[in-house]
């Protein structure tokens, strides 16, 4: 990480504070942050390139989706940001302000800026404590409550806040007697006890029951909308991620390789690997017929993603591709912007080939010759899979 001299994150805002409409204040941005991790064994030591030139803003009052495959390393970000990992090189910044190598009161300071929220509720919870105590800690801590009277009605409007009401029914309660949606909100209840600016959300809904995973996100819109929080939402779910995100990244191995608007990334896909993300997507329509291979037959090989110890050369992406070319095996692509704020990595693009992205069908594992040549016919449009309205029921 970049050797400047550290500066303390300024004081968080009013933890009531409203989003101003059309705000795009950034508080928390990652330029070129890069990881490697040294693996040792046997044969000697070996680097893993968990990240490569992360650039990432977090504005107020915004949600950012970041999307991706096990392994495609979007925790790794969050821990970067969350000052969990050190950087290998890049800059953190919050509030415009370079955070570098930062301890004691500084780091105190930043925690209560940045919070991660854990993805498994279960262990992420201390098991001997009531949560009076959990949230209480939190609080006293980081100096948000005094006195005893004060911590008790600071973790009774903790609870309602996060919709556990009455407080007095949870307050007492530990966490193997709370539900996993129940066990979550109290880990968002101890991230906000510190009065946040951005929180970090690692797969906070993966651990849930489906029933309860809508609450959840429910919830961390309430939060960006009445807080202004910053809030940066990792997933393999890219549903999940249209449904509360205003923007989303795509990341690959270790690379971010498209990003825009949700609306825009959905709608019109501009790297091959976004489209294997949409045609993997769950479609009712998919089966219809009887036929139930054609739930796997479509999307075709899907492939393995790639060793970080020793990835492909050029675009990452290339084993995978049915549309790679010569010059993908060679080259990384560079970042391209395909409208205002859409952008991606993508050969196609430099070579005039981008059409080929807008077929109904792409058959993965399908060299571009045999892909250029599918029908038009065949499989629904992707945006179909997510914005088919319920047609009314024939009178027949």
């Amino acid at each position: 990480m970049s050797t400047h001299a550290s500066t303390s994150p300024s004081p968080s805002p009013s933890p009531h504070r409203p989003a101003q409409p059309g705000a795009a204040e950034v508080v928390l941005e990652a330029r070129g942050v890069t990881k490697h991790f040294e693996v040792r064994g046997r044969k000697g030591t070996s680097i893993v390139r968990a990240v490569e030139d992360i650039d990432l803003q977090l504005h107020r009052g915004e949600i950012v989706a970041m999307v991706g495959e096990s392994g495609s390393g979007k925790t790794t970000v969050a821990r970067l940001l969350s000052l969990y990992y050190e950087a290998t090189s890049g800059e953190i910044l919050l509030d415009g302000k370079l955070v570098d190598h930062v301890s004691g009161k500084r780091a105190r300071d930043y925690y209560a800026q940045v919070q991660l929220l854990f993805q498994d509720p279960f262990a992420s919870l201390n098991s001997l404590k009531p949560i009076r105590h959990i949230l209480g800690r939190a609080l006293r801590i980081h100096g948000r409550a005094r006195s005893r009277r004060e911590t008790e009605e600071k973790i009774h409007e903790l609870l309602r806040r996060v919709n556990l009401t009455p407080p007095e029914q949870y307050i007492d309660k530990y966490p193997h007697e709370l539900s996993g949606g129940q066990r979550q909100r109290i880990v968002i209840a101890r991230a906000l006890a510190v009065e946040p600016q951005v929180m970090l959300g690692d797969e906070p809904i993966s651990m849930l029951d489906v029933s309860i995973r809508l609450d959840v996100l429910n919830l961390l819109k309430k939060l960006r909308d009445e807080e202004g929080l910053a809030l940066l939402y990792i997933t393999h779910d890219i549903a999940s991620a249209r449904y509360i995100a205003d923007r989303i990244n795509v990341m690959y191995a270790g690379q971010m390789i498209e990003g825009g608007s949700s609306e825009d990334v959905i709608q019109s896909p501009q790297h091959p690997y976004t489209r294997l993300l949409l045609d993997s997507s769950p479609d009712p329509a998919r089966g219809l017929d009887g036929d139930q291979q054609s739930l796997f037959d479509e999307v075709g090989d899907l492939g393995e993603p790639p060793s970080l110890i020793t990835p492909p050369k050029g675009c990452r992406f290339n084993p995978r591709c049915p549309f790679a070319m010569e010059i993908c095996n060679r080259e990384q692509p560079e970042k391209i912007e395909i409208s205002p704020g859409h952008w991606a990595r993508c050969w196609l693009h430099q070579e005039g080939k981008a059409h080929l992205l807008r077929q109904e069908t792409i058959r993965f594992g399908v060299p571009i010759e045999a892909a250029a040549e599918l029908p038009d016919g065949g499989a629904p449009d992707i945006a179909d899979v997510f914005d088919r309205e319920d047609e009314p029921e024939s009178d027949s």
